[in-house]
């Protein structure tokens, strides 16, 4: 008899755990699409998870998503695809762990895009941007004065409702104890994703994101790095994007929202080390540039946003400044995208912990423009000399803070308005940039 019992605690146990677990971080959407979103979860245990939805003011219609498993193995991170939908509907959820409703604790909700084609003028919309978060953990920070805060910086941007967040790059900081292992690498993705003030922001805004060094390795790190496969595959469970580029590799996508194109690349999986003398300099590689320039040439959209960690415009020879880096690699794409006649180019970048406006006059048949912001919650820090060429006037920012971009506007004639706010939401700076001037 003692042994029956034995038998059937050693079955029990592992239910019981899975019973017990409870939501640590999340939910978040992601990628959104006409008729389909990806919505990211994580648990604390081993858990079922799933998701209940339905049309905002239709909760007797609610449906529920398969369910998946939450494992160990991937710091109980899951990535659930809700199908079935239909256009331009927002939708409230819940998630269920186990069968058993979580109580939101913030709204949660999630839209599909509209199918406004041949129909109407494209819709006008808000997305936020920043890059540099950083989250302090006395025990592995460095010591003195810790180098993260004002988290209330992402209440701020959920208090805007922007339709998605952009992340930049840097969007976590491995430290010394993480970067060297997996298990250090998910716990510190898990450590931030985990922060109480980010939560209401994640969980009813869609979220997408690319990488520079922090959330990749270590410092300045290049294609070298020995965990640079783990860290890919950590950074795609743990932000619900579109799918990589299967021809190029790394973190590389791209993404639409109602007329705008967003173009994710990736300054780390391919780039040489930075001090390297011999062979050839690059930044993206040669498949990535490749990838670009038929992505630019193919699409139709107003705006055309090229987003990466570092900068790419900044005309200084200093520090990873592309143009420090792979000077004709930087020249090759510039001349391309003039040769090829690609209109409504703009880059969007991260990194530098201060937020800058840069309008180059030439180089294509009009100006390109460059907004880096940067940083969300790490130390700010000041432009080195020399890096004011292009600077629009007024648009040097040295706080922690946030960007919030909208488009609107007729079709073929649509508005870009730029507008920087600082970590309390209050606006410091703004512009517009017109699809007529990009042409």
């Amino acid at each position: 008899m003692a042994r029956y019992f034995l038998a059937l605690a050693a079955i029990l146990a592992p239910l019981l755990s899975l019973q017990a677990a409870e939501l640590a971080a999340g939910p978040m959407p992601g990628h959104s699409a006409m008729r389909a979103v990806k919505v990211w979860v994580q648990t604390d245990e081993p858990a079922s998870v799933a998701l209940r939805y339905w049309p905002e003011g239709s909760e007797l219609s609610a449906r529920s998503t398969p369910a998946v498993v939450a494992e160990a193995t991937t710091a109980h991170a899951v990535e659930i695809d809700v199908t079935g939908l239909e256009p331009g509907t927002e939708y409230a959820y819940r998630v269920l762990i186990d069968g058993e409703t979580v109580p939101p604790a913030f709204e949660q909700r999630f839209r599909t895009q509209p199918l406004w084609q041949w129909r109407s003028d494209p819709p006008a919309f808000a997305f936020a941007l920043g890059s540099c978060a950083y989250v302090n953990q006395p025990e592995y920070d460095r010591p003195g004065r810790p180098y993260g805060g004002d988290y209330q910086v992402f209440d701020a941007i959920a208090g805007k409702r922007p339709d998605f967040m952009l992340w930049l790059g840097d969007n976590v900081y491995y430290r010394e104890a993480d970067w060297h292992s997996v298990s250090g690498m998910y716990a510190r993705y898990s450590h931030t994703r985990q922060l109480p003030e980010l939560q209401r922001l994640l969980a009813g805004t869609h979220h997408y994101a690319t990488w520079d060094d922090h959330d990749y390795g270590p410092n300045d790190s290049d294609r070298s790095y020995r965990l640079r496969e783990q860290a890919l595959k950590i950074f795609g469970e743990f932000w619900p994007n579109p799918e990589f580029s299967s021809t190029v590799g790394g973190v590389t996508h791209h993404f639409e929202w109602h007329d705008a194109a967003f173009f994710m690349l990736d300054n780390r999986y391919f780039r040489q080390a930075n001090d390297r003398v011999t062979g050839e300099r690059t930044v993206l590689g040669r498949a990535q540039i490749e990838w670009l320039l038929d992505a630019l040439k193919s699409s139709s959209a107003a705006f055309k946003f090229v987003v990466m960690g570092g900068q790419f415009l900044n005309s200084a020879e200093t520090g990873e400044n592309y143009i420090n880096l792979a000077p004709g690699e930087r020249r090759e794409i510039l001349d391309r995208i003039d040769a090829e006649d690609i209109p409504g180019v703009l880059f969007l970048s991260g990194d530098r912990h201060h937020s800058v406006l840069m309008k180059k006059e030439n180089g294509v048949d009009y100006p390109l423009y460059e907004w880096t912001v940067s940083p969300l919650t790490a130390g700010p820090s000041s432009p080195r000399a020399g890096e004011d060429q292009y600077r629009v006037p007024g648009s040097l920012f040295e706080r922690r803070g946030f960007g919030l971009a909208e488009i609107s506007g007729p079709r073929d004639d649509r508005v870009l308005r730029l507008g920087l706010h600082d970590s309390d939401g209050e606006r410091i700076w703004t512009t517009e940039i017109f699809q007529r001037d990009l042409r």
